[in-house]
């Protein structure tokens, strides 16, 4: 496991993450609660998920389990309930034992992970936008984040930039799909491709996969499952997005006992162990049927098609995500050319809260009047969002 020990490195390492602050997440979540706006900044659901999953958790709670310390790796019958589920939708063989680690959601498992297999000075290769742990996690590590930048309208990666991008010092590369802001969904050729390179450069994959059941348009492939791959990926998901459970914070990650006793190491001096009734209760959630999955992919399909037309009426240039909870627009047909101004005006404006993606690139400009609106909420909320923005001129 890496570690800035030496005291030559610590003001190096409080350089890197003072950047950081307080999240553009806490920001607006706050600034929804001060003026009473509608917050479709962050991307959590207004409602909870299926009423079994929640009623398993409170019979975890009364039974006594997991209400003292779950084992470390995560209790028995969620990691063996993971396995299954890598099994049933992609034909994926992990060992429950010493191939599966549960973490306290995907944001630890990542933190652990770059831990684990990062040393000072080694390159991390990340699509840009980024979801903002990436880049504090790389720092911690005492890393350097690399970013490819994925450019509108389709957000789709430059492979060649991406081969450009590598250097000696490349650790890894940490990919996300679905991705979170802009919705891009890799495509099998894609994967394909990033594949072959990891393998001709004996790079490591991290992969964020925590809408894979979020998939509208396409498919999801996990990276893990191509040729080569096997020993070469640490494959991440979590509970929250796909059982609406945000606040029970249940992740996991998949890979090779190799990788997973090295993330586990560096897992073990975070949060130890976390959620010990509710990882009994996600067991339980991912057994349910293939009805649950597709029904609630269906159904925030119509989510995003809903506030997709509303925005478009209000005159955003919206970008129709593939997968995700999040549509990305642009301000620009607005009249506005810096999103991070406009998102922090807009609940005064109208009563809706966004996010600014300027704020995941490290290539400003690019992301400059870009917007992104969560969709994860119930349909009356985001026909009264869309009609508040439709009168943001008033």
């Amino acid at each position: 496991m890496s570690a800035m020990t030496a005291p030559a490195a610590r003001p190096l390492l409080n350089a890197r993450l003072a950047e950081f602050g307080t999240t553009i997440f806490a920001e607006m979540s706050a600034l929804a609660v001060r003026t009473g706006a509608i917050n479709l900044g962050q991307g959590f659901p207004d409602t909870d998920g299926p009423e079994s999953v929640r009623e398993a958790a409170v019979r975890a709670l009364r039974d006594g389990r997991g209400n003292q310390y779950p084992p470390g790796p995560g209790v028995p019958e969620l990691r063996t309930a993971i396995t299954d589920h890598q099994q049933r939708f992609y034909d994926l063989t992990f060992d429950p034992d010493t191939e599966v680690l549960v973490t306290a959601g995907a944001t630890e498992a990542i933190a652990a992970t770059m831990l684990a297999l990062l040393e000072p000075g080694d390159e991390v290769i990340a699509f840009e936008p980024y979801y903002d742990s990436y880049a504090a996690t790389i720092a911690m590590a005492g890393a350097k984040r690399v970013p490819l930048t994925l450019r509108a309208p389709d957000f789709r990666p430059d492979l060649d930039a991406l081969r450009d991008a590598i250097t000696d010092r490349t650790r890894l590369l940490l990919l996300n799909s679905p991705h979170n802001p802009t919705g891009m969904v890799l495509t099998r050729d894609e994967l394909t491709a990033i594949a072959e390179l990891a393998v001709e450069r004996d790079l490591i994959v991290v992969t964020d996969e925590v809408y894979e059941h979020l998939v509208f348009d396409g498919e999801h492939v996990p990276l893990i499952s191509l040729p080569g791959m096997r020993d070469r990926t640490v494959s991440i998901s979590s509970s929250g997005k796909t059982f609406s459970f945000t606040g029970w914070k249940v992740g996991w990650i998949t890979a090779a006992a190799p990788l997973i006793a090295a993330v586990r190491t560096a897992k073990q001096f975070l949060t130890y162990v976390s959620a010990g009734p509710f990882q009994y209760a996600i067991a339980e959630a991912l057994r349910l049927p293939d009805t649950y999955f597709t029904e609630f992919r269906t159904a925030l399909a119509a989510k995003r098609d809903i506030l997709s037309a509303g925005l478009e009426a209000a005159g955003f240039e919206v970008h129709r995500p593939q997968g995700t909870y999040f549509i990305t627009t642009d301000v620009a047909r607005l009249g506005e050319h810096d999103a991070l101004t406009f998102c922090r005006s807009l609940p005064e404006r109208c009563g809706v809260v966004a996010v600014p993606n300027s704020v995941f690139y490290d290539d400003k400009e690019a992301g400059r009047s870009q917007v992104r609106f969560a969709f994860c909420k119930q349909d009356d909320v985001l026909h009264e969002a869309a009609g508040r923005l439709q009168r943001l001129e008033c």
